[in-house]
């Protein structure tokens, strides 16, 4: 049984004009002609034809995968196991690509670049990207948010998970300092403020006492950070901003 160059192209998805080529550089000849000399494939032809394709799909250049066609020394079985073997190592790398590809999706702006699974096993329910459009709005032109960037971005899932780590840790002492009856202006006070400014020069970006001072407003008059900083123990926001501003004073007076 034998097939039209029309047929044949539809089979295996090439155009007519590519089964041409190959018949003018004799890499797939077609074994018989019409009366009217159109080419006629046969099966044997279709089955090189398929091979041609794999080798193609593979990037090969048509002059190679003449010669590994037409190797007499190769056998049907050789062809075989060539092109399992290929093609096994072109899944591995194409799934290596599709998992980077999905990694990088995942990254946001603020390069919390984590699955979704370890963001719930760094942060739990508490979403670490919740505000990153505004602090860019807010922020992403200074160069404290640049080096933000730089920074956070190559940080790994174990990085976060010591960040994490060292804030609730933090958050536990300040609790405690607060639970004693400690004032803001007090020695242990201030220097838990400074650990939370060392804490951000550490990871994100140099905060000087100034800068300090100004996030430490902003955990008062901006509702979200106020839960935040509450949500570790009433009053804490408003009693973190007064040490802030007092760790600041000795430093800078």
């Amino acid at each position: 049984m034998s097939y039209p160059v029309g047929q044949v192209a539809g089979f295996a998805g090439v155009t007519v004009r590519t089964l041409h080529h190959y018949d003018d550089i004799s890499l797939l000849v077609p074994s018989e002609r019409s009366h009217a000399g159109h080419r006629r494939y046969s099966d044997a032809d279709l089955d090189r034809l398929q091979q041609i394709l794999f080798y193609r799909e593979l990037g090969f250049p048509l002059d190679e995968v003449a010669a590994l066609l037409d190797d007499p020394e190769a056998d049907p079985r050789a062809h075989l196991r060539r092109q399992h073997e290929l093609l096994t190592a072109r899944i591995e790398k194409l799934r290596k690509m599709a998992a980077a590809v999905e990694h990088a999706m995942e990254a946001r702006t603020m390069g919390i670049d984590l699955t979704p699974e370890e963001k719930f096993e760094v942060f739990g329910d508490k979403d670490p990207e919740q505000y990153t459009d505004e602090a860019e709005a807010r922020w992403g032109g200074t160069e404290e948010y640049a080096e933000s960037q730089r920074r956070v971005a190559r940080y790994t899932k174990e990085d976060w998970k010591r960040i994490q780590a060292e804030v609730d840790d933090w958050g536990r002492r300040y609790d405690a300092l607060m639970a004693a009856g400690e004032t803001p202006t007090g020695e242990a006070a201030m220097e838990l403020a400074e650990e939370h400014r060392q804490h951000i020069c550490t990871w994100y970006y140099e905060c000087s006492y100034e800068l300090h001072g100004c996030l430490g407003e902003t955990y008062v008059s901006d509702e979200r950070f106020k839960a935040f900083y509450d949500s570790m123990r009433p009053g804490l926001a408003e009693h973190l901003k007064d040490a802030i501003a007092a760790n600041a004073a000795r430093h800078t007076s």
